[in-house]
Parts: structure tokens; sequence; C-alpha cells
């Protein structure tokens, strides 16, 4: 019995454990899931939640009327904005880390 209990550990099987947080360390249900989300002791993944914001997204003005602000970013541009922040993370994270 516990070599099947191991065998199915993390898999769709496993009904205990959620095997999307096993997979990739989230849960498409998020709180709302039944099953047991195990967080690992240690990870070499860093996760930094909200540190880039989409200038499509952050922009849009809150009565949801953003398609004129859409029309003025064309995707080069979109692109380079992301292009220059990821460089700038990656270098500052390379220098401190």
């Amino acid at each position: 019995m516990a070599e099947y209990l191991a065998s199915i550990f993390g898999t769709e099987k496993d009904k205990v454990n959620c095997s999307f947080y096993f997979k990739i360390g989230a849960c498409r249900h998020g709180d709302r899931c039944s099953r047991i989300h195990n967080k690992p002791a240690f990870s070499q993944t860093v996760l930094l939640q909200n540190l880039y914001h989409n200038p499509q997204i952050s922009a849009q003005p809150l009565d949801g009327s953003h398609r004129e602000f859409l029309n003025n970013l064309s995707e080069p541009e979109v692109q380079e904005h992301f292009d220059n922040f990821y460089e700038d993370v990656f270098v500052e994270l390379e220098e401190k880390l």
C-alpha cells in the first residue's frame, strides 16, 4: 500500500495532494482548492510578485475606457519597455546575487 501511495504522490490520481501545486508551485484554484498544497522547505526559485507592471494594463483609466490608450502604444513600444525592464532587473540581480 505504501508503495502505491508513493507512486501516485503529486499526480492526478492523488486525491489528497494538489498535483498542480506540486508541479509548478501554484494552483489555479488558489485558496478554494480542496487538496493540500505542500510547500517545500527550500527552493532554487525566487518569486518577485508584482515587480513588472505592463504599461498597457497599469495606465488604463478606471472607467474602463482603455481603448484610446491601447491605440497609442504600438507592439514594438510595449516590447521595448519590457526588454528594458528585463535587462535592468537582470543586471541588478546579477550584480547583487
